[in-house]
């Protein structure tokens, strides 16, 4: 299937390892021109050479996105240098685990804020775009119970209630807007690597309740955020995919 992507601008923010870098990597061998940031600026600078090894446009900055203006003005930047925003994926996250007003603070500001204030400064572009995209990064552990109550779950479950409450009101514009959730991702050097390496009895106990037999790996999901961010999926908007493989066991209607 043609997704349509050739030619188009995207905007990602956390570009350089992860799943921000698999979308990256997705999105410009399918013919995009691609804009990341990250904190990093060695690891942003190393990504940039790399992706743009496929022959697009590929521009990236040192930005930390909990800070409103270095955010909003990379945002700002990334569309006079790409020529417009088509898509907009904000993946950036604080991560779970980290309890107590230091843990809201943290999603609220890079979780929350960091999603609001990317898409706030990346609406006109989008709806100058005849194919504006927003694909917003939530979590399986906003959708259904898991490791407990804790702010990380909280937060991106209000990205998933924005994200498709902003579909309604950004639909007339020609804008799409959904999100995606990840169930559980192994990334070599990433959280669940460190699961499995400091907290044995966890890592088993997840993998138990994964009836697949593995975890997902980044590329699965970018597959399902491109997919999701492209001219082929015209007619989605205002929608939730959950990409884990089963492990979540609610029903979804």
């Amino acid at each position: 299937m043609d997704l349509g992507l050739q030619g188009k601008k995207a905007v990602i923010t956390g570009g350089s390892k992860g799943i921000g870098r698999a979308i990256a990597n997705l999105m410009v061998a399918e013919g995009a021109d691609v804009a990341i940031c990250a904190r990093n600026g060695e690891e942003v600078a190393a990504a940039v050479a790399e992706l743009s090894k496929a022959g697009t446009k590929v521009i990236g900055s040192s930005v930390d996105v909990a800070d409103k203006e270095a955010l909003q003005g990379f945002v700002t930047d990334a569309a006079e240098q790409l020529g417009g925003i088509d898509i907009l994926v904000p993946n950036v996250s604080a991560g779970g685990g980290v309890m107590g007003e230091k843990g809201w603070n943290a999603n609220i500001s890079v979780d929350l804020l960091g999603t609001t204030r990317a898409i706030e400064a990346a609406t006109p572009a989008l709806k100058a775009s005849e194919a504006g995209s927003i694909v917003i990064i939530s979590t399986t552990a906003a959708v259904e119970d898991f490791m407990g109550p804790q702010p990380y779950n909280a937060i991106k479950a209000a990205l998933i209630v924005h994200g498709q409450q902003l579909s309604q009101a950004m639909a007339p514009a020609g804008v799409r807007v959904n999100s995606v959730s990840p169930g559980p991702i192994f990334i070599d050097g990433g959280a669940w690597d460190f699961i499995k390496n400091n907290m044995e009895d966890f890592y088993n106990a997840t993998m138990a309740g994964q009836p697949s037999g593995r975890m997902g790996t980044a590329e699965e999901v970018a597959n399902a955020v491109c997919f999701l961010a492209s001219p082929a999926a015209s007619w989605v908007t205002g929608t939730n995919l959950v990409v884990d493989g089963g492990f979540t066991k609610r029903i979804q209607l």
